[in-house]
């Protein structure tokens, strides 16, 4: 599978409509980026794409009630848990802005993740 990438200018939106906050970092993943909070990810790009990670079904059921969002990852295997936002919302990042905010709420009470400890190196 090819990952696609993201194109700068989507990059620099995605960067701007996620919200400085503490514990919030965005970092790159495959080639794309991710937003996590406390070591979770609430937020991400798979190429063009913007997608955000809801936990409530309700706030689920709303998202995906709006025209033009979808599933959120490679098309044979999307991200479950996961939304992608309207493309059209680049025009208005306000509207892209307030479900980064749910997802960052919700995703926020999530316990801390941990790091998974690095494998040993193998001895030749």
């Amino acid at each position: 599978m090819q990952i696609p990438r993201p194109s700068e200018d989507v990059k620099a939106f995605f960067r701007a409509v996620v919200p400085s906050a503490p514990g919030v970092e965005v970092k790159p993943m495959f080639g794309n980026l991710g937003a996590f909070v406390n070591g979770n990810m609430f937020a991400g790009l798979f190429g063009d794409d913007i997608g955000v990670r809801l936990l409530e079904d309700q706030s689920v059921a709303a998202l995906a009630a709006v025209p033009g969002t979808g599933p959120f990852g490679p098309a044979e295997r999307p991200m479950g848990g996961y939304t992608a936002l309207p493309a059209a919302w680049r025009e208005s990042p306000e509207q892209a802005s307030e479900w980064i905010a749910v997802a960052l709420e919700q995703v926020g009470r999530l316990p801390v993740k941990q790091p998974k400890p690095r494998a040993a190196k193998k001895q030749a």
